[in-house]
């Protein structure tokens, strides 16, 4: 079906003068061709089939993982790995029969759903099950078995029915987590939360190298293998880098506590890529193809639906997830369709290229289809997880100021198109989620930034990094300049950590989670602040 991947002729034409490129091996050019056609393709249901009783090593080294809650049922996730840091894996180049279960109870005495399926090497052996016939709202538990095998369990849990009214909905919001910069130890912290579901806001991996100390974990007990220090380029390069990143425990036990709604950022793929357009400069077809294998990697390593799954270098993966009456959520993709970066992206005094009207982050698909859903929304909150950050951000007092290029202020006529629809289709209630920045910001979303009287037309809540940025200070160094340049801006702390946010009828509340320290493992979670807004009266309020 060629009008969902507008990229395959160019990939194809692109694979096929590849194989002399250091990028791509002749097998990267034949991977090329393969994203192009969507695998498994003709010939992998005919794939030879291994003996999952001969797996002699637990396959389950990445752990479990679900997603994309709907009310009769949730994703699950798992990949075979014996051996995670290995090309392949460990596994055999054929498909293997994997059993899943899904229980009312952590014991597995009674069952609500069983079956099986196959783990295709053409998608590293990743599953992705979609059970279906599950009660709304409701806990569940669930494992893998492939073998003698058994996994660890997950424990997860539907959305509430689309009629339900709910009285309260407790979520979390993550984002960028560089392996090399620390522990993920906000994560062991998250899965000691009580949550409905998490929110991961993209840089879920970091293409640069990883040293054989793992960075600033600067690891004395173990030595990581050369493939990591080195960019993911290639498909086998970022199927590697996640197992790299599922293999960190506390990361594991998050996923198996919580199902996860994901989007990425850039560095799924590369620092500030726009579309087509690489940070540098690569030929767009060139690209594409890198692009490609990072998409597929990223599908295969994430609790996501069919529909989610990429056709070459193109993957739909905004989406709208509902929960009862109380929240509609419009999930983003920020990367995928932006125009470039103006003025070669960076900060900059804003100007005629970073206000060109004809310039969008979403593309215009994505900008009608949220302001379309937002129209038939009879949600009590509207919520808006994505990437960077939408409110503006000034990075001086006075005339002469800059903005980032990268985030929304970059694309200041895309924003007030979305800030239009959202007014025109009558949302009082939108919240918007974001990540990317490394830093914890709550700000108060106004309908015109250069008028701190103007309507206040939502909120907005910035959560910082699981880990990159290293250990971070409850004060950055422009703190001061921050608050002053931006009167709109009511809290902003550089530690890193996670936000929940509690939904109910009347009120929205965040809890800027934090820890002291990533360099080191082990440090304990505090709330450095908390702020409210109610219901009908958009606007942050300490709590």
């Amino acid at each position: 079906m060629t009008h969902h991947a507008p990229h395959e002729q160019e990939i194809r034409a692109a694979a096929a003068h590849f194989g002399r490129r250091r990028f791509l091996t002749a097998t990267g050019a034949a991977a090329a061709l393969a994203f192009a056609t969507n695998l498994p393709a003709a010939g992998a249901a005919y794939a030879a089939e291994a003996d999952a009783r001969k797996i002699t090593e637990n396959p389950f080294t990445l752990g479990v993982a679900s997603g994309d809650p709907q009310p009769g049922s949730v994703v699950l996730w798992t990949r075979l790995a014996p051996r995670p840091y290995e090309p392949g894996s460990g596994m055999p180049n054929a498909r293997v029969t994997v059993r899943w279960e899904v229980a009312y109870d952590e014991h597995f005495k009674r069952l609500a759903g069983q079956g099986r399926a196959d783990a295709h090497p053409e998608f590293n052996h990743s599953v992705h099950i979609e059970p279906t016939g599950l009660a709304p709202d409701r806990v569940y538990y669930y494992r893998f078995r492939a073998g003698s095998w058994i996994s660890p369990v997950g424990r997860t849990r539907t959305a509430p029915a689309r009629s339900a009214r709910l009285s309260a909905l407790k979520l979390a919001a993550v984002s960028c987590q560089a392996y090399h910069d620390g522990y993920f130890t906000a994560y062991k912290h998250l899965a000691e939360e009580d949550l409905d579901v998490v929110f991961h806001l993209g840089d879920y991996l970091y293409e640069y190298p990883v040293s054989a100390a793992g960075g600033v974990r600067n690891y004395t007990d173990r030595t990581l293998p050369a493939v990591f220090n080195r960019e993911t380029v290639t498909l086998e390069d970022y199927r590697l880098r996640y197992a790299l990143y599922k293999s960190d425990p506390d990361l594991r036990a998050a996923h198996a506590a919580h199902p996860f709604i994901v989007t990425w950022d850039d560095h799924e793929v590369e620092n500030n890529y726009a579309s087509d357009i690489s940070e540098d400069h690569l030929p767009p077809a060139e690209f594409l193809v890198r692009r490609a294998a990072a998409y597929r990697a990223y599908w295969e390593n994430q609790p996501l639906r069919r529909p989610q799954r990429p056709q070459g270098a193109d993957a739909r993966l905004y989406r709208r997830l509902q929960y009862g009456q109380l929240a509609q959520f419009d999930i983003l993709d920020t990367r995928q369709y932006r125009s470039d970066q103006a003025y070669g992206d960076g900060w900059h005094v804003p100007g005629p290229q970073s206000l060109d009207p004809g310039r969008t982050l979403t593309g215009a698909a994505q900008e009608r289809w949220l302001t379309d859903g937002w129209r038939q929304s009879s949600a009590r909150w509207n919520v808006l997880p994505q990437q960077v950050t939408f409110s503006e951000r000034r990075n001086a007092t006075g005339a002469g100021y800059q903005l980032s290029m990268d985030a929304w202020d970059g694309y200041a006529a895309s924003r007030d198109r979305v800030l239009a629809g959202a007014e025109s289709a009558g949302v009082d209630n939108l919240v918007v989620l974001t990540g990317d920045v490394h830093v914890h910001y709550a700000f108060d979303i106004k309908k015109d930034f250069k008028d701190p009287g103007s309507r206040t037309a939502g909120v907005e809540f910035v959560t910082t990094s699981i880990a990159s940025g290293k250990d971070g200070a409850d004060k950055p160094a422009n703190w001061d300049t921050y608050l002053a340049a931006n009167p709109h801006l009511k809290f902003y702390n550089g530690r890193r950590g996670y936000l929940t946010v509690t939904l109910d009828q009347d009120t929205a509340r965040a809890d800027y989670r934090t820890v002291s320290a990533v360099t080191t493992p082990g440090a304990p979670v505090r709330t450095a602040a908390s702020f409210v807004t109610e219901a009908g009266d958009p606007g942050l309020k300490s709590a």
